[in-house]
């Protein structure tokens, strides 16, 4: 499989063997990481990182997989650079690939990232749109591989807003990999019907199937995956919390839910998330709006069947395949 010189930008660019390589790709890495076997192939090469929404695992993330394989990497923050103040995208990707050999883009709408590696000449890595999250998606099929080993039939359900990055990139992901997505929420937060239309092709054509439900008691029938996101992404208006927390209450992630999935589900959670009070913004709306909890309860967050650290220590190892295929 050669995917020297690729953009990652959404997995709708990749078919699915080039998908799964990327997965088995980043086990490999994985198990030399635990053996300490060095994979510093890429020594000499400098990444450059691109960040208008700040985060912890994708900056860790990458930093980690550019330095295990031997690569220099720069972080630029919206304070640190002229990128969209005295600098257009198109600029920028000229200059910065003029001195990296890669460039990773987590930001606003998809069609910033799409223009970075239009002017790019090196690869350019989405590490996060409004529309699309492709390098969480190769970590929780990862994680998914590792636990029931396989991925194939198997059932997603995803409760809360899926219109955007986690909610399009997963049905995407079940539609070309043979697995049954169903999205339970309101209707005003269903995909994209071009989206699903597309995604209703492609599963077809593998197997899998597309659900788009009101009841979550449906959706999490027989489910092998119980996934959520937080109800109110970056960058959305303060104003949204109430209205969300009042619509998405049905939604939320319980025991009581989790056990009309199977036996041996289990729960993923892209984070960070709401779960308890222990954080700034959690405190603050528990307090304003009298929970103690959001999309998911402390009990199911914490409990056995929860595998949300697995899944975030795999974006390490799936983003240093994605660097590791396009760059070597």
């Amino acid at each position: 499989m050669n995917l020297k010189g690729r953009d990652f930008l959404t997995l709708k660019d990749f078919t699915p063997d080039e998908i799964l390589y990327l997965v088995d790709l980043a086990a490999e890495l994985k198990r030399k990481k635990k053996e300490h076997i060095p994979v510093d192939t890429l020594r000499g090469r400098n990444i450059a990182l691109i960040f208008e929404k700040t985060s912890t695992r994708t900056r860790c993330s990458f930093e980690i997989a550019a330095h295990d394989l031997g690569m220099g990497c720069t972080y630029l923050d919206p304070k640190s650079s002229q990128i969209g103040k005295k600098e257009s995208m198109a600029d920028t990707a000229r200059v910065l690939g003029s001195m990296f050999d890669g460039i990773e883009y987590r930001g606003f709408g998809q069609e910033k990232v799409e223009e970075l590696a239009k002017y790019s000449p090196v690869p350019v890595w989405n590490g996060l749109t409004n529309e699309y999250h492709p390098t969480q998606m190769l970590a929780d099929l990862l994680t998914i591989r590792e636990v029931f080993g396989d991925h194939k039939g198997r059932k997603l359900a995803y409760m809360g807003d899926a219109r955007y990055n986690t909610g399009n990139s997963l049905m995407v992901l079940c539609s070309k990999m043979g697995m049954h997505f169903a999205a339970a929420g309101p209707k005003a937060y269903f995909p994209d019907p071009e989206l699903v239309k597309t995604c209703e092709a492609w599963a077809k054509e593998s197997g899998g199937s597309i659900t788009l439900t009101e009841d979550a008691k449906e959706a999490a029938k027989d489910a092998d995956i119980i996934y959520t996101d937080v109800w109110v992404s970056m960058g959305e208006p303060d104003e949204v919390w109430e209205e969300r927390i009042r619509e998405f209450a049905p939604y939320k992630v319980t025991a009581e839910l989790m056990a009309l999935a199977k036996k041996e589900a289990i729960f993923l959670h892209c984070l960070p998330a709401f779960h308890d009070l222990k954080t700034e913004i959690g405190a603050e709306k528990g307090e304003q709006y009298g929970i103690s909890e959001m999309e998911v309860t402390d009990e199911v967050f914490e409990g056995p069947q929860s595998r949300v650290f697995q899944e975030a220590e795999n974006r390490m190892h799936t983003i240093k395949a994605v660097m590791a295929a396009t760059l070597e």
